[in-house]
Order: structure tokens, then sequence, then C-alpha cells
């Protein structure tokens, strides 16, 4: 319905209330200034004041938004500073390398251009200085804007995540579902503790019926506090707990209550280092003192022999220097942490195209991991596409045609009398959340379900009967809009697995329509209809119910929902009945017992065609998948057995029957794994050990089961027992990860949080997830399926691949820097690798090489072996074989052609003798075949089992082609084209080298291809003589 609505700044004599008395109203939060303001007009006269209508909102569109904007502001917290470039460049230019670097390149400068010896010495040092100037200005500017790029990643991430905050609004006197962005002052939102539980912005309770929320996140106040007309002041930052409603917005964004507290505090929260980074920091820093140490040798052995043995002048102390200083920045491998940094970051950004918005880099290291998945089945597994597909009412099953619907059925069904139908019509209509509902695209005929799939499963089925579920929800007494304080309402809650409301009947007195778990709703009965009468329910018929309707419906995989209603001549909705409790205990509400059954319904969610490969996939990767449902025991293994949760081999007996403790309760898990003490339940992790290795299905679960499967996973030693361990492998072929469980939840409603929080990695719905399990989690899964969390594992071992790729090389080149130069100190040799070699090197080694492996993408192979082990080292043994024999390699090759070099051809002469030393081709090409050494070993550095495809998966990645044939070509272009120029700061020849020269060199680089493929085989070779397993494969 249009409703024409006059924006109040355009009344004459009339305008909106300040944005300071708005802020100042929520600051004070009392009745009596909300009468000040509005003139005793209370929350009406203030819907008037800022142009909206009580009931139907402001007008669609909004015509005055901007104005709205520019005068209260936007519903969105004041941006955060970004650090802008020159800072991270100025902070690069504050490590002391760099400065050091910087001291020396100016001393070099001042002190050989004034007291040079002659005009060559005195043009080289200016060359040289200027060189390292520029290769300083490199590395920093490069190391800047890879911090750059990330900060500004981090904050694309968190406007992607405002992006997927849902909210729902009444606009026109319709519900749409908007971003926090789309709020303006003046609108009207709905709010309830089901979908749309946190507050956002601060407002106005204008209806409503048991609204409680939670504030102790902004107050300390542990207990729900109720909002109703004599508290009415909602809060942002708040969350609703119980009950729902409609407010209005007065203050949005910074000016809100949580805006103006998230701005005091602003960046002052730091996250906890993960521990692979704190494994590479301390890496790090071991490497850098071992450098230091040798460079500290190097640096006393050239002393010893240039001022003990040759007595030179102090000059040659700067060239010594300067050689030492080249060692250290390449020694200090400070690209290994920013080599994880990048890792992350990238990754991200990629698992974000495939699904899986990462909240916490962290996680995407973790799930690397991760041991066991604990998955929700409804959107998850399925594919969250309701559909009522089987029925039974007032004991009649109703037949289905081929292409037909079970709306359409009962409609056709002349057994089943009109008032029935227009009651069961009535109860799918109120039953349902407001935030549920079915729209139609323009030009479309396919419905778009909103809100809860379940729900809007019911409201499709009302539709196809020939009711208008938004009639029954605007004409009926208590439900409508304007008369829910006349009406109760009892949102879906996990412990009571159940909802109801309560409506006014037009003849006197309420009735109470009730929808839920079938058996939970079954128990609550005490009568049913039957045939067109009313009759008291035996236990007997009870089960009968149970054992063929129910369990025909489950066995088909269908949800089963109950559907009751119960007439009363009293409303009291807060009364209870102790002598009926709820699955946690608490006494249930007296008007959700003595219910009268219409039915029961049976709701299609089909299993997803990609879930069953991918389960599959987490099974041979070593990963235990266990699901987690609300859903009867029954559903929850037929759809287990579909999707390969449950395997007829290894989980069922011959019979087909599940074997004990692989398919279990929430009941009765609860207490098998809990003890009573002093009346109260206490977990017993003995107890937890006995049964999880087995368990596969926990149906009827609450989400404390899933905190409980958290906790006890988590903390679990069964793995230390190796005698049961072998026993459970023996008997019933059960692997127990040789360390403890890394555990990734899913979860998609407001009680999901405490377990999504306690398990490593938690995942959240993004489409059917709460707010509340949004913010709890550290993934969000856009697309609320289950094959995107195994990409996200694929992915999380990638990084861990990516990290040990990177530390394979960098640990390669370091150690050969070290001892050629450690070598050349020692023997009175000049090193054939100068100051800006080795910054030249460095600048390959860790900004250039970080980002090349770091980018390599995942492949299914890493699926084929177990998860990482967190406690493992991160060199593993085949790594530390290719770090020590490609340093061989490449440090004897140096050390030949270092000591052995009249047989390279085209080398110019000095008299009879070949000419060596700094600017000749011998020290060129030692130079040239040192930085080719490295390029070619990049190409062995992305694989680490012995893999000798080193071509395979580069077309995937351009990336890592650009970074490797870009430093080839800028070496190219060093040695050869401009080596007129740089000839001086190089100290290479000038003219560069000949053809045959640079065949020599590519040919020893390739040699590292060779060499490589011979390490592979000596492992194998090895490890196969003492009886090693492969790296990565399963224990049997």
């Amino acid at each position: 319905m249009a409703v024409k609505i006059v924006p109040a700044h355009t009344v004459p004599g009339h305008k909106w209330p300040t944005r300071l008395e708005l802020t100042t109203l929520m600051e004070e939060q009392t009745i009596e200034d909300l009468d000040a303001l509005t003139q005793m007009g209370g929350a009406r006269r203030l819907c008037e004041m800022l142009g909206a209508d009580m009931e139907a909102g402001l007008p669609h569109p909004v015509s005055d938004f901007d104005e709205r904007r520019a005068e209260f502001g936007e519903n969105k917290f004041e941006e955060r500073k970004l650090t802008p470039y020159w800072k991270y460049a100025l902070r690069q230019c504050k490590e002391k390398i760099i400065v050091l670097l910087l001291f020396m390149a100016t001393l070099e400068l001042v002190v050989k251009s004034i007291w040079g010896k002659d005009q060559d010495e005195r043009t080289e040092a200016i060359a040289e200085s200027c060189v390292l100037y520029m290769t300083v200005c490199i590395i920093v500017n490069v190391a800047a804007l890879l911090d750059w790029k990330r900060e500004r990643m981090f904050e694309a991430l968190t406007k992607r995540l405002a992006a997927s905050n849902k909210r729902f609004i009444i606009r026109d006197g319709k519900q749409m579902e908007v971003t926090d962005q789309d709020i303006c002052v003046g609108d009207i939102v709905s709010f309830n503790a089901h979908m749309a539980a946190i507050i956002s912005c601060d407002g106005i309770f204008l209806s409503g019926k048991d609204v409680k929320t939670d504030e102790s996140a902004l107050t300390g106040e542990p207990e729900p506090i109720a909002k109703n007309e004599e508290h009415p002041f909602m809060i942002s930052g708040t969350t609703v707990n119980a009950g729902g409603g409609t407010m209005l917005v007065i203050a949005v964004g910074d000016y809100s209550i949580a805006g103006k507290i998230k701005k005091s505090v602003y960046g002052q929260g730091e996250t906890e280092p993960s521990p692979l980074y704190s494994k590479l920091h301390a890496m790090a820093n071991t490497i850098g003192a071992v450098g230091i140490a040798c460079a500290s040798v190097a640096f006393i052995a050239m002393c010893i022999w240039s001022f003990g043995v040759h007595k030179k002048d102090a000059a040659e102390l700067l060239d010594i220097f300067l050689v030492t200083l080249g060692v250290l920045a390449c020694a200090i491998p400070e690209g290994l942490p920013l080599a994880l940094v990048i890792a992350l970051a990238l990754t991200s950004n990629k698992m974000t195209k495939e699904n899986n918005l990462v909240k916490t880099l962290n996680s995407c290291e973790t799930m690397g991991s991760a041991t066991t998945i604990c998955t929700d089945k409804t959107g998850t597994l399925t594919t969250n596409r309701m559909t009522v597909r089987g029925a039974n009412i007032t004991g009649l099953d109703i037949e289905v045609t081929t292409g037909g619907s079970v709306g359409q059925a009962l409609k056709d069904d002349s057994r089943i009398q009109a008032d029935l139908k227009e009651l069961l019509a009535h109860l799918c209509g109120c039953c349902t959340m407001n935030e549920s509902g079915i729209r139609y695209e323009p030009g479309s005929s396919v419905p778009t379900f909103q809100g809860n799939p379940t729900e809007c499963a019911l409201l499709k089925m009302a539709q196809e009967m020939g009711f208008d579920y938004e009639a029954i929800r605007n004409e009926v007494v208590g439900r409508s809009p304007t008369t829910l304080d006349q009406g109760s309402a009892k949102v879906f809650t996990s412990s009571r697995k159940m909802m109801s409301w309560t409506v006014r009947r037009p003849g006197g007195g309420y009735r109470v329509y009730a929808k839920g778990a079938s058996e939970i709703v079954l128990g609550r009965c005490t009568r049913l209809h039957q045939a067109g009468d009313i009759r008291d329910l035996s236990e007997i018929e009870a089960k009968h119910i149970m054992d063929t309707t129910i369990s025909k419906f489950a066995n088909n995989a269908m949800r089963t929902i109950g559907v009751a209603y119960r007439d009363i001549d009293m409303l009291r909705p807060d009364a209870l009945d102790a002598a009926t409790l709820n699955s946690d205990g608490s006494p249930a509400y007296a008007c959700e017992t003595g219910l009268t059954l219409l039915g029961v319904l049976g709701i299609e969610d089909p299993l997803r065609p990609e879930v069953a490969p991918a389960i599959a996939k987490c099974y041979k990767a070593g990963i235990d998948v266990r699901m987690v449902t609300g859903d009867n025991l029954q559903t929850a293994i037929a759809i287990a057995k579909g999707a390969g949760i449950l395997n007829m081999e290894l989980h069922c007996d011959k019979a087909g029957q599940v074997l004990p403790k692989r398919a279990m309760e929430g009941k009765d898990f609860r207490k098998y794994v809990h003890d009573i003490s002093n009346g109260e339940a206490v977990f017993n992790q003995a107890k937890f050990d006995q049964i999880w290795p087995y368990l596969r299905v926990l149906a009827r679960s609450s989400p404390d089961d899933k905190l409980t499967l958290a906790k006890g996973l988590n903390g679990s030693q069964v793995y230390k027992d190796k005698a049961r361990c072998a026993e459970l492998l023996r008997d019933d072929q059960i692997v127990v990860f040789p360390d403890r469980q890394v555990v990734a939840m899913t979860g998609d409603g407001t009680n999901d949080a405490p377990a999504l929080k306690s398990a490593d990695v938690g995942f959240a719905m993004g489409i059917a997830g709460t707010q509340i399990a949004k913010d709890a989690a550290n993934i969000i899964l856009l697309d609320d399926n289950f094959a995107s969390i195994v990409v996200a594992a694929k992915w999380g071992r990638n990084v861990f691949d990516s990290i040990q790729k990177f530390l394979q090389f960098q640990l390669t080149v370091n150690a050969s820097i070290l001892i050629i130069n450690v070598i050349c100190a020692v023997a009175d040799k000049k090193s054939p690798l100068t100051v800006l070699h080795l910054l030249w090197l460095n600048l390959i080694m860790d900004s250039a090489a970080s980002i090349a492996l770091a980018s390599e993408p995942p492949t299914d192979q890493l699926l084929e072996r177990p998860p990482v082990n967190r406690n493992d080292s991160i060199v593993t043994g085949r790594m530390l074989v290719n770090i020590v024999g490609m340093a061989c390699y490449e440090i004897s090759l140096m050390c030949g052609l270092l000591w052995s070099y009249e047989w390279i051809p085209d080398l110019e002469f000095h008299g009879l003798e070949v000419a060596t030393g700094k600017k000749s081709k011998h020290y060129t090409m030692l130079f040239n075949t040192f930085v080719l050494l490295q390029v070619a070993n990049e190409y062995n550095s992305r694989f680490l089992r012995g893999e000798w495809q080193i071509w395979r998966g580069l077309s995937k990645n351009p990336l890592y082609l650009v970074i490797s044939l870009g430093t080839m070509l800028v070496q190219v272009i060093l040695v050869q084209i401009a080596s007129p120029i740089m000839s001086y700061p190089l100290k290479i020849h000038p003219e560069g080298l000949s053809a045959a020269q640079w065949f020599i060199c590519i040919g020893f680089a390739a040699g590292t291809l060779v060499v490589q493929q011979f390490l592979n085989l000596a492992y194998l070779a090895v490890s196969f003589a003492l009886g090693i397993p492969s790296e990565g494969q399963r224990p049997k």
C-alpha cells in the first residue's frame, strides 16, 4: 500500500528536531526528556516530527534522504584514517640496516670523492654511492608499497563485511532488507531475537511484545532489559534476546551511543600474532644471529688480511664495511614474517572470490591444520530451498501428483473441511516472523524467499492453497502491526525448538498458533483433529504418528514440522508450566502446552550436489566431518548417508543400521558426557573421549552441544594414548590425528556465537546467519555451502606450503652467500659479490620471491595428505636435504669458478695472465651465474615433496611468471645493455659478457634443475632403505 507522507521539514512552521536534541535524548534516556521534546506526544509524535508514519515508515524512495544524512549523519562509523604512503617509506628508512647503508654510502661519497687516489677512484665512488642510494630507494619503496597495499586490502575487507550486514526496515508500509548505510534517521526498523537481533542505531521503541535486550556490553548490566513504552530507548550495539517489534531511528553512525564509544577507542585493539608468524619471527632472529656471526668472521678476516698482512691504508676499511653490510642485508631474513603476511593477504582475497569472506587473516593459516569440521545441515549441506513435499493433515495423507504441490493438493482435497484449510493458512501466516516473506521480481514468475527458508515454504504452501498471508497478517487482531499489543509472540529458540503466536479470536478469547519440531509439538499435544472431529490424543496414537507419518517423512530426508493450536480464554504470555520442560531443563510456556494437533508437514531441502564429493575430499585429506543439526535423528541419518558422512561400510552394520555411537540425539549426548554434581551438569572429558572418535551425526542438538563439541575436541588427549589409537585403527578403521584436534565449526544462529568463538575457526552463514553469528565468526560463507569450507581448508594448507617454499628458497640463498663470503674472507680472496650485488640479491630474495611463491594457487593434491601438524617444524627433512644439497652445489660451483677460470672462453688478458677481480669478465660471470642460480632455483622451490614436473601449474600463476621473467630481464639489462653505465657502481665489465659466457652461465643455472632431481632420487632411495614413509602419507 502506498502511504503519502510529507517530510516534516517541508510543512510550514515545522522542522525536524536537531541532531543535538536527539543525541541528548539518547544520552539521558528519560521519559521526561522525551515528553519535553514531543510536548507529551511520545513516540507517535516523534515519528510525526521526523516525517514518518508509525506503522508505514518513511515513503519509498525517501525523497529527502540526502538532507537527512546531511542533518543527522550517515549510519556508518567514521572511517579510520589510512596511513599515508610516505609514513610507510619513512618507517622503512628507520630500519637499522637501511640507516647503516645510507651512512656508509654517504661516507664513501665524501671520503673518496675528496681524497680519492685518482680520477677513476673518485668517479667510481660517486657512481657506486649514487647506485647505493637508488638501490636503497627501491628497497624502501617496495617494502613501503607492500605495507601500503596490505592496509588497503584490510580496509576493503572491512567494507565488504559492512555490505554483508543486512537490516529490516519499513517504508511505504512494506518491509525491506537493506544495509546499515541505507538506514537514516526517521526510518522504522523491524527487529527480533531470531533473525534481526543486532541494533545498529539508536532508536525509540514503537511496538512489540516481550522485548528484552542484552546491554551488558555497554552498561555491564548482566540481566536482559525489558523494552516497552515505559522503557523505550533502544541502544545501538546491543542485541535483542527475546521478542520482536519495531523502533524509530533517531541517531546513527558516529552520533549514536555505539558510534561515540567506538570513536573514542578507535585503533586501540591489537591482535595476537599467529603461531606460524611467531615461529617465523623466531627463526628469522636465529638466522639473523648466525648471519651476524658469519659477517663478523668475514669482517675480522678481511681486516687481518688488509691491515695486518697487506698493510693497506684506512680507506680500505670503507670497502670492508660495505661488503659486510651487504652480507648482513642478505643474511637477516626480514622477509620471512613479511612472506606470511603477503601469503595471508593474497589468500584472503582469493578466498573471497570463492565465497569465503575472511575476517581474521590468521584463520586462513589455521584452516590448513583443521582436523575436524562440525557442520550444520540446513543450507550448508542442503540447498536451503525449502519446499513442503509431504503433509498429513487431520490424519489424512495428502497425495501429490507429479509436478504438483502440497498446497494445491490441499486446496483440491475435498476430504478436508474449508474451515480447517483456513485454520492451517492462518497458522502459516500468523506463526511466522515478519522478516519471512515471498517476493516476485518484476517480469519473473520464480519466487524469491526472504527470511527464514522453512517459514517461506509454509507461506508458499498457504499461497498455493489460495490464501494471502500478508492479508492474514494485516487483518488478524494480535498479529497486525497496529494490534501487536493485543497478542503475544514467542519466537523460536533452540531450547524450545518451537514458536508460537497468540492472537485474538473473533468470537472472544484467544488462539495460540504453534509450529516446531514434530516430536516436540506432538509431545505438547493432548488432543488431535481427525476426520473432522477433535478428540483426546492417547500415547499409543502419538507413538503411531511418530512411527508412521514422522518416520516416513524423516526416512525420505525431509524435515518434519508439527502444526498445532490451542484456544484459551485469557492471555497470560509469561505463565509457565513446571510439569513440562524444555530441552535445557527450563519450564515450558503454559500457552505452548495442551495443544491440539492439526497435522505434520514434511519439508524437503535437497542435498547440494557438490557436497558428497567435497566430503569425500575431506576424508581423503584426513579431515573428519561431523554433522550437528536440530533435525530429528532419522532425517539427519538419511541426509548424512546421502552426503557420505555416514559410510555404509564403516558406520553401518550388514543390515544397514547405524552402529552405536555413530549417530546420537542431543539429549543422549548430554547425558553421556556430563556428570551431575550438586544438581548441575559438569562436563567429563574422559567420557567425551570415549565417544567422539566414533561420533558422526548429532541430531536434535542445541547450541550448547556445539560448544561442548568444540571445547571437548580441543581438550582431548586421545592422541597421546598410542595403544587406543592403534585399537581404533585396527578395529574400526578410525585414524586419530597425532596432535590435538583443530576444529572448524559452522553456525547461523545467535546462540551459535559461543561455539563459533570457541572453535579454532568459526564459519558463519552469510545468507541465513544472524549478525551476532557473523560477528563471532572468523570466516563468513557467502554461499552457505559446505564445499566452500573445503576450499578454505585447501587454501589454508596452501598458505603453509607457500611459507615453506619461500623458506626453502631463502635459506638456500642465505647459506650460499654467507659461506662464500666467509671462504673468500678467510682465503684472502676478493669476494665476487659486491655490496650492490648483494642488495640486488636481497631484493630478489625478500620482496620478489615472497610475492612470487606466495601467489602459487592451491592444487587438489593438497587435499591428498593429512592436515598440517602445528607443532611440527616448519623445515621438514626433505626441505633440509634440498637446502643443504642446493647450497653445496652453488658454493662448490662458485668456488670452482673463482679459483679455476682459465678455461672460460672470451676472458680478457692482462699481459700473459687472465684478468680477474672487479670489473673483469671473470667476476662479472660469477655475479651473473649466482643470480641466475637463484632464478632457476626459485622454480625448484615451487615444490616441496620431490615433484619432478617443475613447470606444472605455471600457466595458472601469471604473477609468478611476470616476477621470474622480470628478474631475468632486469639482470640482462644490468649486465649486458646497461653495462657501460653500470660498470663503475656494479664493478662489472663495461662490455658485458659474450654469447658463449652467457651460455655457460645459463648452463650452470640449469644445473640446479638436474641437481634437484638427483636430490629427489637420493632422498627416495635413503627413505626406502630406512623404511621412512613418504611425507604427507597417512599412517596405515
